[in-house]
Parts: C-alpha cells; structure tokens; sequence
C-alpha cells in the first residue's frame, strides 16, 4: 500500500470558490463545502494531519471597503470576520463527515472558537483533529495567503497546498492567453523574477526563507488533493 508524501499539510482555500460557480449569487454553494468534506476526508482517513486556512473574498474583502473612501482597518477586520464564518461552514461540514475538528481564531471569540495558541492546535493536530484558522493573521493589511504561510510555518507542516480554481501556476493568465503554459515545477526566485501570481510577496517570502514548499492545484477537480498528498504530479510545485 502506497504512504502518503506528506504527514502534516497546510490546506489553504480560497473563499471565492466556496460561492461555486462565479455567476452564482450564492455566498456559501452547499455543493462545493461538501465536495471540499469529502476530498479532506479522504486524505484525513490516511492519517494525514491537516490545517485549513480559508479566506473570506465570498462575504467580504478589506480592499473594497478602502475603494470608498472609508477606513482599510476597519474593512480588515470585517474580512476577518468573514473568514470566521467559511471557517464554521466547513467546520460544519467536515464534523458532518464525521472527522473531530476545531476552530481557532487569531481574534478571540470564545463562544464561537478556541483563541490560537500555538501548542494546544499543534496536539489537535497530532491527535488527528482537523484545524481550521480564522481571522487571518489577525492583523490588518495582511492577506489571509499570509496567515496560510505564517500558520504552516508555526505547525510544521511539510507543504502548503494552494486549492484554487485554476490547475497550477502558468506563464500567463489562461483565461486571458489561449497560449499560456503551465508549469509542472518552478522555483521560488523564477517566480519572483517573472512576476508569476502565486501568493501576495509577503506570503511567498515567508515560504520561501523558511524552505516551505507551495502547490497550487485545482481543488475543485475531485480526486486532486488525495492524488497530490500521495506524491503524484497535481498541480505546480514551488520550491
């Protein structure tokens, strides 16, 4: 029987994805929270420790709240909250698969959530509980692909794992070049020199100084994350 690649992952997923399809109104698609269950529950069943890092781009981001004038802090924290809230939806919907879990927050809402404290979500992991991170790092200005490295770099997870909606990382954009190629594996300094969107640059500069690698896969293609945490090529590969 084949082992897995990976013993801990970080799993960042993106909030836009959870609204499905991207001219649905919905702000939570039912449909793709379950797909997502299934999928972490299939790589949780090999005794994969996971982590979830999740954004809020579905319900709201800082960014637009700053496009009108009004204050970028104050619109931060409203994402972070929006965060919270993808956060108890998958929780929801993975204790529904019947994996045990446990929602941490980096601003403290204790009837909702554990605040972070770093040892007790490392021996969630280790017991086999999943973690999901809410609110981002916790602090304003900061992308919650940020608080995906800063968390795999706090729990030692061998690899963050970028779920998206796009099949890896390209040479172009290829819903804008018909042209654009992917890239199988790509290192770290030919992302930066060729201005390849993976991560904000403060996330990838975390991975990147602590030797952290990063895949970025197509999430919602059933069968992709099992298939890449059993070392099969899935996606890009940075490192």
């Amino acid at each position: 029987m084949e082992t897995p690649k990976y013993k801990r992952i970080l799993l960042k997923l993106s909030g836009e994805a959870l609204s499905g399809e991207k001219k649905s109104d919905k702000i939570i698609d039912a449909a793709i929270l379950e797909q997502y269950a299934k999928e972490v529950k299939r790589v949780a069943d090999l005794g994969v420790e996971v982590a979830i890092v999740i954004g809020g781009g579905n319900i709201f981001r800082g960014k637009e709240l700053e496009a009108t004038g009004l204050d970028r802090v104050q619109g931060d924290y409203m994402g972070m909250l929006a965060t919270v809230i993808n956060g108890m939806a998958i929780q929801a919907a993975l204790e529904k698969e019947g994996l045990f879990t446990r929602l941490v927050s980096a601003v403290k809402m204790e009837q909702i959530c554990e605040p972070l404290i770093r040892r007790r979500a490392m021996r969630h992991l280790e017991k086999g509980r999943i973690v999901i991170f809410g609110a981002g790092t916790g602090n304003p200005y900061f992308t919650t692909d940020s608080a995906a490295s800063l968390r795999a770099i706090e729990m030692k997870a061998d690899v963050v794992l970028k779920g998206t909606r796009v099949d890896g990382v390209y040479t172009a954009d290829p819903e804008k070049d018909p042209n654009a190629v992917r890239y199988s594996t790509v290192s770290f300094d030919e992302v930066i020199a060729k201005d390849l969107k993976v991560m904000d640059l403060a996330a990838f500069a975390l991975c990147r100084e602590n030797k952290l690698p990063i895949v970025v896969f197509d999430m919602n293609k059933s069968g992709n994350l099992y298939n890449l945490v059993m070392g099969h090529e899935v996606g890009t590969l940075i490192a």
